[in-house]
């Protein structure tokens, strides 16, 4: 019940929230963009929204580009609002694996079915770490803890059934554990599940590597481990496989707009995004936040949401990781 007040205010808000923008066509050169990162300050869409930003003004000097919030609801309270902005062109808004596993868990009754897809940007591993002062050093000894009492062991992460959680269900299935006992401690954003960990007031945290690797580095956090195949360079924490568990994952970002873009819109849209993934300052920000370069546009990534919304729909119901 909560969940659809929250989508139905945030359907009455549209008008006010994107008053301050253009709408109409974007294949004007200069019209002002939006961007919506559809969580808290501080997390991952955040981060690239906001990275991206900088990306298109350097890409597009002339052009106007704006970065808001709406948080909630693993995305989905963005996603309500962004199905309300049909037919504009000058809005993009940040998205990813976790938004497809908090339309499932949430059972949102919009999905990215009403989105037109832009672009695929980015893949990053997933890093699960604990306060510095924590008794448990290693994978094996938060594997130990789990299988001890589950529900004392708490996780901060991002929103529920998102890809920090999905991540949280699979390492306890690996290590013997129920991950319907998981005690995960959801957050709106980023900087929430942060303060939770610098606080002690959860055990151990998961979230993208680049959120975590300078406070890990400042030695405010300490790794147990990644979910990449292989170590990341100027990163001291061993894989998940190294630790024991095996499991890897990666997580993704990308961008979606409003349905009912006419061709032209659509076509400016990609080839403005595409602009500022080959620009020099977003070539920088992928190297210095330790992302992956995986850009899609057309109908390559189009088919690669449907692949992902039927991939995790299974992933959830195995691991039951749903409130």
């Amino acid at each position: 019940m909560r969940l659809r007040i929250l989508a139905a205010l945030a359907a009455l808000s549209v008008a006010a929230l994107t008053g301050c923008g253009d709408t109409g066509s974007s294949g004007g050169g200069t019209s002002a963009l939006r961007i919506m990162a559809p969580a808290a300050p501080g997390g991952g869409w955040d981060q690239t929204s906001r990275t991206a930003e900088q990306a298109f003004k350097t890409a597009d000097p002339k052009r106007k580009v704006e970065v808001f919030n709406v948080p909630g609801a693993g995305g989905t309270i963005g996603l309500a609002q962004l199905a309300g902005e049909n037919g504009n062109g000058n809005l993009l808004m940040t998205m990813g694996l976790v938004m497809v596993g908090a339309i499932e868990q949430n059972k949102s009754k919009v999905t990215l079915a009403q989105t037109t897809p832009i672009a695929k940007l980015t893949e990053e591993y997933e890093l699960v770490v604990v306060p510095a002062n924590s008794p448990l050093k290693s994978l094996a000894d938060l594997v130990a803890a789990w299988k001890a009492d589950p529900k004392k062991v708490s996780i901060a992460g991002g929103s529920a059934g998102g890809t920090d959680h999905i991540l949280a269900g699979l390492m306890a299935k690996a290590g013997g554990v129920d991950p319907k006992q998981v005690n995960y401690i959801a957050h709106s954003g980023g900087g929430e599940a942060l303060n939770a960990l610098l606080g002690n007031n959860v055990t151990a945290g998961i979230s993208g590597a680049g959120e975590f690797a300078e406070h890990v580095k400042s030695g405010k956090l300490r790794a147990l481990g990644v979910s990449s195949a292989q170590r990341i360079a100027e990163l001291d924490a061993p894989t998940l496989k190294e630790g024991g568990l095996d499991v890897e994952l990666a997580n993704w970002r990308g961008f979606v707009a409003p349905s009912g873009l006419s061709d032209a819109d659509k076509k400016a849209l990609t080839d403005l995004v595409t602009k500022m993934h080959d620009s020099q300052t977003w070539k920088d920000a992928v190297a210095k936040n330790g992302w992956i370069d995986s850009f899609q546009t057309g109908q390559q990534f189009t088919d690669f949401l449907t692949s992902e919304e039927t991939r995790v729909k299974g992933i959830i119901a195995e691991l039951g990781v749903v409130s």
